[in-house]
């Protein structure tokens, strides 16, 4: 819960909202242009910022210079992009790239949106943080700091997880009590929250424009994530109704590695985690991320990791 300050500021009615209550046309022409962007909600130098949304008038289509992320505090909030509207619930997230197209429709004196104003070069430093072998986060990532010009989205049904609840409202918390230190641990904060936005996949939605071919890697990874013990590309070709060897060339195109070394990785990935949070025997742990046979299992964990299995688990309870 916020402090009863912050709180405060974030409830207030601002003087333009006062006057749009008051009948007098809102101030928004040309508050999403480059110098409006540059000057006013994103000055010179800074990478970050975040800004409390406007009430009770309509945001015309527009897009931005910069990555925005919305988070919806309390009540909810509309976004209509590409003629089809979003509703974010309270606690819910949206990631829009500077490409995208979108307006906003008018809320209410109930609802608190936050808008996280953030240049694509700081995502750069997100890279030092989030583990570069995850396939996913390397994907999300591409889509969230693109060079290209495709309008892009990715939206986090994500009110239920404390974690990232309590995530935000630290970022909002320090953001509003900035000291000399308060850039630095803005920075750290954020890349803690997109590190456990990462490990909620199941709550993503995500759209590219004009990109299917995007669309079907986003689901074939998140399908692999969910059924890696059994996946295979023929499962995977019936299940999209695409010819396997696309969809093999596609996987290899976006995350750079093939079917094979990308399901191995996602069940070595998965047999660390029981290895370290269970007291499942080496052997269950085989089979339960789909191995049968145990010496090839052996030979690979022991390539990629340089110890056993064994002496892996022996190591993290040590």
């Amino acid at each position: 819960m916020l402090n009863n300050d912050i709180y405060n500021k974030l409830t207030a009615l601002t003087e333009d909202e006062l006057n749009i209550l008051k009948g007098e046309k809102p101030k928004i022409e040309g508050i999403f242009s480059d110098k409006v962007q540059q000057g006013e909600v994103l000055h010179i130098g800074e990478f970050i910022n975040i800004v409390r949304h406007i009430r009770f008038c309509d945001i015309p289509e527009h897009k931005h210079d910069f990555i925005e992320i919305a988070y919806v505090y309390r009540g909810k909030m509309i976004q209509k992009i590409k003629g089809t509207e979003i509703e974010l619930k309270k606690g819910e997230i949206i990631f829009l790239n500077q490409y995208i197209q979108h307006e906003i429709k008018a809320s209410s004196e109930e609802d608190i949106i936050l808008n996280f104003v953030i240049k694509p070069k700081f995502f750069e430093y997100l890279f030092s943080l989030i583990d570069n072998g995850n396939v996913i986060s390397k994907f999300i990532l591409s889509t969230i700091y693109s060079e290209n010009t495709k309008g892009e989205y990715i939206y986090f049904r994500v009110s239920e997880i404390e974690k990232i609840q309590t995530i935000l409202e630290e970022i909002i918390e320090e953001f509003y009590n900035m000291d000399f230190l308060g850039a630095s641990k803005l920075k750290l904060l954020i890349g803690l929250l997109v590190i456990e936005l990462l490990k909620n996949v199941d709550k993503i939605t995500e759209y590219t424009e004009d990109s299917f071919d995007t669309k079907l890697v986003m689901n074939t990874l998140r399908y692999i994530e969910e059924f890696y013990k059994d996946a295979s590309l023929s499962t995977i070709s019936e299940k999209f109704n695409q010819p396997y060897y696309r969809i093999s060339k596609l996987i290899k195109e976006f995350t750079g590695l093939n079917f094979k070394e990308l399901l191995q990785e996602k069940k070595l990935e998965k047999a660390i985690e029981l290895l370290k949070n269970s007291n499942y025997s080496i052997e269950y742990i085989i089979e339960e991320v789909g191995y049968e046979n145990a010496s090839y299992f052996y030979r690979i964990f022991k390539t990629k990791y340089g110890i056993s299995p064994k002496e892996y688990r022996k190591m993290i309870k040590a």
